[in-house]
């Protein structure tokens, strides 16, 4: 076997009953030359007792301290003894040819900062749709970030380059965002590559980290384009405490409860309550019918920009507040 290159990393944190599925996905992988790197944040027996049951050389399990996701991501950063850490969520499926894939890239582009992939919802089979995600060439990528925006890219389909990570200043502690905020810093100082095909099944469910803090979630990511754009800027940002009241007033509420609907709707789905999946899209059109339509313009026409955040003028309006 060659030597590797690559870490695939997972953290995990109650983890059951979908971490067999996520781990078997990888051991399926059409090639070998991979390490798998498994850090336990916090006392879950269920998971350890599964993992203990795994007799494979390429595995390596470390425990921790309950300490939450971006301390565990950069202690994996850390502990990774490759030159590339590929992301893999604990619930997620990694598709048999994507890190055969990521070889082929990797080999054509070493300078790069991170390569990520198109991502569906899973199962395939009881889920609509694909993640909604940014794409375009590292180029344009950086431009729609020089522009003040985010790029909407799935975390667990993401190859980080370790080395260009750590000079950036890894994840920093932005609960619910520490990877959008990341892709931005990434954007502006390295090469970031899509791979335009679908490598990995994302799932949805009650339990996730997005679906219990959707609207934190929502409020972070505005903040996290207030920080892009005090760098944009050169001006020093205020506290998220500072300036919650003034974000807040950006989440249109209609629009948030649509796109909780719609996240339901696959979830619905997926345990084969296709009632409810019904209701949960109708109440997405009543709620926001603006975002149902923009959501299929970018599932079926993805040829424009793909972003996240709202317009630059809503900050730069009221630069008096925020940044006085």
């Amino acid at each position: 076997m060659r030597r590797s290159s690559i870490t695939i990393g997972l953290p995990v944190y109650n983890a059951m009953p979908y971490l067999p599925e996520a781990i078997e996905s990888l051991l399926r992988q059409t090639v070998r030359n991979f390490r798998i790197l498994v850090i336990v944040d916090g006392a879950d027996e269920p998971s350890l007792r599964y993992l203990e049951t795994l007799h494979d050389p390429r595995l390596r399990i470390l425990s921790q301290p309950h300490s939450g996701l971006t301390v565990t991501l950069n202690r994996m950063l850390h502990e990774t003894e490759t030159k590339w850490l590929v992301r893999q969520d604990a619930d997620d499926v990694s598709y048999p040819s994507r890190i055969e894939r990521l070889q082929e890239q990797m080999a054509w582009h070493e300078n790069a900062g991170m390569f990520y992939s198109l991502a569906e919802y899973y199962p395939a089979s009881r889920s609509l749709g694909l993640f909604r995600c940014t794409r375009g060439s590292p180029q344009q990528l950086r431009q729609i970030v020089q522009s003040g925006y985010l790029l909407s890219i799935c975390h667990p389909s993401v190859a980080l380059n370790v080395e260009k990570t750590l000079a950036i200043g890894g994840y920093r502690d932005l609960t619910h965002s520490e990877d959008a905020d990341l892709w931005w810093r990434m954007a502006l100082h390295y090469d970031v590559h899509l791979l335009p095909e679908v490598l990995i099944g994302f799932r949805q469910n009650a339990s996730s980290i997005s679906s219990r803090n959707a609207y934190l979630q929502e409020l972070h990511g505005l903040y996290i384009q207030y920080l892009l754009l005090s760098h944009l800027d050169s001006r020093d940002p205020l506290p998220l405490a500072d300036i919650a009241p003034l974000l807040e007033d950006a989440i249109p509420a209609t629009r948030l409860a649509a796109k909780q609907h719609l996240r339901r709707l696959n979830m619905h789905l997926a345990a084969k309550h296709y009632g409810s999946a019904f209701a949960s899209l109708l109440r997405t059109a009543l709620a926001s019918p603006a975002y149902l339509l923009q959501r299929l313009r970018d599932e079926y026409f993805p040829g424009g920009m793909i972003a996240n955040g709202v317009s630059p003028t809503l900050f730069h309006c009221r630069k008096e507040v925020f940044w006085p």
